[in-house]
């Protein structure tokens, strides 16, 4: 709930400075928000495991949207994705590096006594929830592959 009235309040901040584009960003999480409180299970105020899922769903279909316009030659909508995706970036946790995230992984694999690509669903489990909100599912993914063919 936290995450909503810090939106609210940027989104005041942003019309006080007419600063479209963050007003624009912070629009878009407080309406993914609204729409998660009013689902059908939920009775109108959510976690803050939710809340960040929210966050890094918007996060990854602006860089999906980045990587689009920038193959469709459209550096004008690339733009406005990118600025987007840096406001949004500013409420996540901050994303481990690629050798922060192999190190927190090899720990899980040890940790499980996984040796083989067949133990990547009990790795990938564990993982999915250790690293929540520190980096992708996608870069969990790989990483996980990566490390378990070794």
């Amino acid at each position: 709930m936290a995450l909503k009235l810090t939106i609210e309040n940027g989104i005041k901040d942003a019309m006080r400075a007419k600063d479209a584009d963050r007003l624009r960003a912070l629009r878009a999480i407080k309406s993914m928000i609204l729409l998660e409180e009013t689902s059908g299970s939920n009775t109108g105020e959510i976690s803050t495991d939710a809340e960040m899922k929210i966050l890094m769903k918007a996060a990854k279909q602006r860089k999906d949207s980045l990587e689009v316009y920038i193959a469709q030659n459209r550096p004008d909508l690339a733009e406005k994705e990118q600025v987007e995706l840096t406001i949004i970036e500013e409420f996540l946790p901050k994303q481990l590096s690629d050798s922060e995230l192999t190190e927190r992984i090899s720990a899980i694999i040890a940790q499980l006594g996984a040796t083989s690509p067949g133990d990547m669903g009990k790795v990938m489990g564990v993982a999915s929830k250790e690293l929540a909100g520190l980096a992708e599912g996608r870069a969990i993914s790989s990483k996980v592959g990566e490390l378990l063919k070794k």
